[in-house]
């Protein structure tokens, strides 16, 4: 009787284990995701509930289909291995976000980020549309009649403190939604590994505390502009993980993280190294040629002046951020 007894146990213990499995994660990285009680809630129908901009919001299952109405955001899906199926300004994107592999060519166009086409949205029948709040908001409700709508919040007050630490929150909190949290955390390594790998290049190369200014600059209404980024900037955070330091530093953080001023207020950053981004067609630093404001920085008369490659994203999601430091180290490296 008790060899009957102990056989019933097991045979009962089996079907529970055996049930249990139906509803188990069926790899690691959802057994992982299911642990996260901030992100997943209910683990039985799948809901994940998470923070965007905006609030708390909750989806159901894992997003199959997203559509991103916000370059910085194709990048923080695409270490991920989640490729949208719609994007908006998709040229635009193709153009000045030169980062990743390249999207697949049945990645759609879904108008502009500033006014997105919403039959075309439509049309794809996403799971999910991500943008940001500070340039969708407005028509929310007309996204949310599509798909549930995840807005987040880059240029916010919480953001601004440090950008660089916003991104890597944002990007985390994508990697629950798409259930590849480890992959985001695996990513994050490497990247910071990346910016380590090229701070130690440009200290090898003898540049060491290097202080930095990096700007964009253009045209605007015949005057020269410089739109410098600030300490709070995501540029400014890779800067620190590769042991360097933003030379343009503000009294409050910058919401944009950065600051637009003339090239007199340049004077300020002499003994700075100077990385600037301009358009092609921008003859900008033709027409400083013959100015003492410029001509007379110490950074120009001592050479200390790089270009970077204009088709890099400066408002930067991952990639660009790894694609940045290896610019500038490369930038430092060959003028030896």
């Amino acid at each position: 009787m008790k060899k009957l007894s102990i056989l019933g146990v097991v045979l009962f213990l089996g079907i529970l284990v055996a049930c249990s499995d139906n509803s188990a994660p069926s790899s690691k990285e959802e057994k992982a995701a299911s642990t996260d009680s901030e992100s997943i809630e209910d683990n039985s129908t799948g809901s994940i509930t998470f923070e965007d901009g905006v609030g708390t919001m909750t989806i159901d299952g894992v997003p199959k289909k997203v559509v991103v109405l916000e370059w910085t955001y194709v990048e923080h899906l695409l270490p991920l291995g989640v490729e949208p199926v719609g994007v908006a300004d998709l040229e635009g994107y193709k153009k000045w976000v030169n980062v990743g592999e390249p999207l697949s060519d049945s990645v759609t166009d879904v108008g502009t980020r500033s006014e997105p086409n919403f039959e075309a949205i439509s049309r794809l029948d996403p799971d999910l549309i991500i943008g940001a709040k500070y340039r969708h908001e407005s028509f929310k409700d007309q996204l949310e009649s599509i798909a549930p709508t995840a807005l987040f919040a880059p240029y916010s007050e919480n953001g601004a403190e440090n950008q660089y630490q916003h991104l890597l929150s944002e990007f985390n909190t994508l990697g629950k939604v798409f259930n590849k949290e480890e992959k985001a955390k695996q990513y994050i390594k490497q990247m910071e590994a990346t910016f380590k790998e090229q701070g130690e290049r440009i200290q090898e190369a003898g540049y060491e505390n290097l202080n930095a200014v990096v700007a964009q600059a253009f045209t605007s209404q015949n005057t020269p502009t410089m739109r410098l980024f600030t300490n709070n900037s995501v540029l400014a955070g890779v800067l620190n993980k590769m042991n360097a330091s933003n030379a343009v530093k503000t009294e409050k953080p910058e919401i944009y993280g950065f600051i637009s001023t003339n090239v007199e207020a340049l004077q300020n950053y002499q003994d700075s190294h100077f990385f600037y981004l301009v358009q092609d067609d921008d003859p900008i630093f033709d027409n400083l040629a013959d100015n003492p404001a410029w001509t007379n920085l110490n950074f120009v008369e001592k050479n200390h002046t790089y270009e970077l490659p204009g088709d890099m994203g400066t408002f930067a999601g991952p990639l660009s951020a790894e694609r940045f430091s290896k610019e500038i180290a490369n930038a430092l490296v060959e003028k030896q």
